[in-house]
């Protein structure tokens, strides 16, 4: 295929159409072709890179006001990972289009990694060219379907949703988080939350932050209401320890 050809045939897959066509050869242009590494999508790619994970963390940020760190950096390690770029650029067939040394030529035999790295590299090239906006429509255009599987994946360990979700689903009543008591420095303090809903009490629960006690008191609901096994929690036997200290 021609590097015209190639090129437009790219500008449609991403839905984008570079002001700067350099910029989408460069991305196109393995090191194993190029005749510095400074003319490789190398560069693009380390760029690439920085935008995905900042348009993943801005999204999960902005959608989701009740997740926790931890569940946010998981989800963004599962959906920016090499194993998903690379399934996204097989899907879209954009291996196909990447300029290799001939005996990488076989696309069915390109590395997970350079298939990973092509995608970033194409996010860092709509990047430079368009800016922020559109390189954001592109990503979340080709991740979406990945942030939902991951945060479906993880979304029963987010209690305080499913306990949301279980309250709407009866009536319209929304749980009632209840601060009983805090102990502890002021650098490490832990917290004691409990649930009210519907004019029952659940068991209280306690977490190191008041968002980790709100998590642990949603689960003990969950567990009182039958929707989730009983095991040990981290902060049982909590009052004990704080007593013989």
């Amino acid at each position: 295929m021609e590097k015209q050809a190639i090129v437009d045939l790219c500008q449609n897959i991403l839905n984008y159409e570079f002001k700067d066509v350099s910029l989408l050869h460069k991305a196109l242009t393995h090191a194993s072709v190029a005749s510095t590494r400074q003319d490789s999508n190398e560069r693009l790619e380390f760029l690439g890179d920085a935008v995905l994970g900042m348009c993943i963390c801005s999204a999960l940020y902005e959608a989701h006001d009740d997740m926790l760190e931890g569940e946010m950096t998981k989800i963004k390690s599962t959906v920016v990972s090499r194993k998903t770029c690379a399934l996204i650029v097989r899907e879209l067939k954009l291996e196909e289009l990447l300029f290799l040394s001939g005996d990488m030529a076989n696309p069915a035999m390109i590395p997970e990694s350079i298939c990973a790295g092509l995608l970033e590299s194409l996010i860092g090239a709509i990047y430079i060219d368009g800016g922020y906006e559109p390189a954001t429509e592109f990503i979340m255009r080709v991740m979406q379907p990945f942030i939902d599987e991951a945060l479906g994946n993880s979304h029963q360990q987010n209690f305080k949703s499913v306990l949301q979700q279980h309250a709407q689903k009866l009536s319209s009543a929304t749980p009632e988080y209840v601060l009983l008591d805090e102990q502890g420095p002021d650098h490490s303090k832990c917290f004691e939350i409990a649930i009210r809903m519907e004019g029952r009490d659940f068991p209280s629960a306690w977490g190191r932050s008041k968002k980790e006690a709100e998590q642990a008191a949603a689960k003990r609901a969950l567990q009182e209401l039958g929707l989730l096994a009983e095991e040990p929690d981290e902060f049982d036997g909590y009052d004990e320890v704080g007593q013989d200290e």
